[in-house]
C-alpha cells in the first residue's frame, strides 16, 4: 500500500529486494504495489483539518487483496493511525504493522534504549501511536520542540517534492542531535521519507555516535519474515 509518498515507497521496495536472500529471480517475493498518491493527507485527517484517508486506504487494501495479495504492508507511518480500519476491511489477510516492527527493532537491540527521539510528521506525533507502542516496552519518547518540528516537517516536504538538499540533511541531523543531547539514546526516523535524509552513523552527541533506527528498514525485515513464514506454511503438509 504505497504512494504516501512515492519516493518512500520506492525506497521500501528497493530495500526489500536488496534484503531478500535469493539465488535467482524466482526466489524473490512477488510484490504488488498500489502507488496511490491521491490518498488524502494523513496529518490533516489526524488533526481534524482534512478529509479522512480511510476510504482510499480501504479501497487500496481491498484492491490488492482482490489482485492476489496474501500479506499487506504500508510504508507510511502516519497512515497507521488508521490501521484498525484497514484490518477490519480485510480481516482475511495479515497486515504487517510498521509501528510494531519499528518498536520491536528498537527493543530487540542489545543496548535497548530507555528513551528514544522521535522524528515524524505532526500527525504521527499527535496520534501517539508510537508513544503507546513504546510505553508498552517501557521506553520513553522525546519529540522535537515546535521550531525543530517545523524543520522536520519541512524536510519531509522537501523529499515529497523531490527537492531535498544537503541543507535539509544538515538541519535534520541538528534536530536529532538536540534530541540526543536532551537524553534520547537512539533516534527513530518514524516517517519513511526521513531515512532518505538521515542514516545510522550521522548523529553524534558528546563525541558518541547515537544509533538511528529507520522505520523503513524495520518494515523490510518484518515483511521478509512474515512472507517467509507464509511460504513455509504453504509447503508444509
Amino acid at each position: 500500500m504505497g504512494g504516501m509518498g512515492p519516493e518512500a515507497t520506492a525506497d521500501f521496495f528497493t530495500k526489500l529486494v536488496a534484503a531478500t536472500p535469493v539465488e535467482r529471480d524466482q526466489d524473490h517475493l512477488r510484490v504488488l504495489i498500489d502507488n496511490d498518491p491521491t490518498v488524502p493527507d494523513r496529518t490533516a485527517a489526524v488533526e481534524g483539518t482534512g478529509p479522512s484517508p480511510v476510504p482510499r486506504l480501504v479501497a487500496m487494501a481491498e484492491g490488492l487483496v482482490a489482485a492476489g495479495a496474501e500479506l499487506l504492508v504500508m510504508p507510511c507511518n502516519t497512515a497507521h493511525a488508521f490501521e484498525a480500519e484497514i484490518r477490519a476491511a480485510v480481516p482475511e489477510v495479515p497486515f504487517v504493522s510498521l509501528i510494531e516492527a519499528t518498536v520491536d527493532a528498537v527493543a530487540a537491540d542489545t543496548s535497548a534504549p530507555r528513551s528514544v527521539g522521535l522524528l515524524a510528521t505532526p500527525g504521527t506525533i499527535r496520534s501517539a501511536i508510537y508513544h503507546a507502542a513504546f510505553a508498552r516496552r517501557g521506553i520513553a519518547v522525546l519529540t522535537p520542540d515546535a521550531d525543530d518540528q517545523r524543520t522536520v516537517t519541512a524536510s519531509i516536504a522537501a523529499v515529497k517534492r523531490g527537492h531535498a538538499t544537503q541543507v535539509e540533511r544538515t538541519s535534520l541531523r541538528e534536530v536529532a542531535e538536540r534530541l540526543a543531547a536532551a537524553g534520547a539514546a537512539a533516534i527513530v526516523t518514524a516517517c519513511t521519507e526521513l531515512p532518505l535524509l538521515l542514516k545510522d552513523g550521522d548523529v553524534v552527541s558528546n563525541g558518541v555516535t547515537v544509533p538511528v533506527i529507520a522505520s523503513t528498514d524495520a518494515l523490510v525485515v518484518r515483511t521478509i519474515e512474515a512472507a517467509s513464514a507464509q511460504r513455509v506454511d504453504a509447503v508444509t503438509p
